[in-house]
């Protein structure tokens, strides 16, 4: 249920691929992603996106229930997707929510189609949000929006969340792709070190 695709320049494609459960993640498929995650200290690119017209609707909700909510999986899996020293895109194909945000978070760049839109709906669920989702989000839209989105579960709709910085660009559906390898297309031309070393000059 994840699809990994890499092409001769080295560019990573993770589709996530459940798209009858919206794309939820389970325990299983979330080990999964922290192991490409970790094995793409090797990817030139890596763009990360959904089957289907959902992004990924969070923790699957009977494996929520049994105890994914709160797993150390998703702070895992954040954490590789941060370490991963090349240029990475969310390509967000629809809606994102819940845990799935710090995926996104972590990646570099996220593009969204119009009708897309964030939510993390922990506080209706009882959970609290991962650690270093709130510090992302916070660092990018402000503590008080993402409050707004934390605490008080406001859905944020694709334009608003390009306006407040939580998204970077929004992109019609059957350009979203194309998009995202555009954008990429410098970066996997480059030395990798020269593209390593502006993502680090960036992120002091």
């Amino acid at each position: 249920m994840i699809n990994l695709d890499i092409s001769e320049a080295g560019l990573w494609t993770v589709t996530i691929n459940r798209p009858e459960k919206a794309n939820s993640l389970t325990s299983d498929m979330l080990e999964e992603l922290v192991d490409i995650a970790t094995r793409a200290q090797a990817a030139r690119g890596l763009i990360l996106t959904g089957a289907g017209k959902v992004f990924s609707a969070g923790a699957d909700l009977d494996e929520a229930r049994a105890g994914l909510a709160t797993s150390t999986v998703w702070e895992r899996l954040s954490a590789a997707l941060a370490a991963v020293p090349c240029l990475k895109i969310a390509a967000l194909n629809g809606t994102l929510a819940g845990g799935a945000n710090g995926m996104a978070l972590a990646c570099d760049i996220r593009l969204a189609v119009p009708g897309a839109k964030v939510f993390y709906p922990v506080m209706k669920l009882g959970y609290l949000p991962q650690p270093s989702d709130a510090g992302r989000m916070a660092a990018l839209i402000g503590p008080a929006r993402t409050k707004m989105v934390l605490a008080a579960g406001q859905k944020i709709e694709a334009p608003e969340a390009c306006a407040w910085g939580l998204v970077d660009r929004l992109v019609e559906p059957e350009d979203l792709m194309a998009q995202a390898q555009a954008l990429l297309a410098d970066s996997l031309a480059a030395k990798p070190e020269i593209a390593t070393g502006i993502l680090e000059m960036c992120q002091s």
